[in-house]
């Protein structure tokens, strides 16, 4: 129960990763932006299929994808602001907690 939900934190920090942190580095070129992604994006891919397996039997297909993606939005969100030093205004902090409310909704059965 606590091992899947940790694996996919850990896939959507690696993708949020892959995403953006190149962007940091405006030296690099494209090909070298992309061959550093897509050392970031295989062990999260590996981390999120075999999450998705074990998981399968504790959780709906729907709550790990949620999972997933709410980290990945969180993860996204936190590199975009402390890593890249951007800011961030109201309505993307509003938009935020919409989806973390939508992230609960999904994840808790009712």
């Amino acid at each position: 129960m606590v091992l899947v939900p940790l694996m996919l934190l850990t896939a959507g920090l690696l993708m949020s990763f892959a995403w953006i942190g190149h962007l940091k580095f405006k030296s690099w070129n494209f090909l070298t932006a992309l061959v550093l992604s897509w050392f970031l994006v295989l062990p999260e891919y590996l981390l999120n299929v075999f999450s998705v397996r074990w998981g399968r039997d504790a959780f709906t297909g729907a709550q790990m994808a949620a999972m997933h993606l709410g980290s990945g939005v969180l993860f996204v969100t936190l590199i975009a602001r402390l890593y890249l030093g951007e800011t961030l205004g109201w309505s993307q902090y509003t938009g935020f907690a919409l989806m973390a409310i939508a992230i609960v909704l999904i994840l808790v059965k009712f």
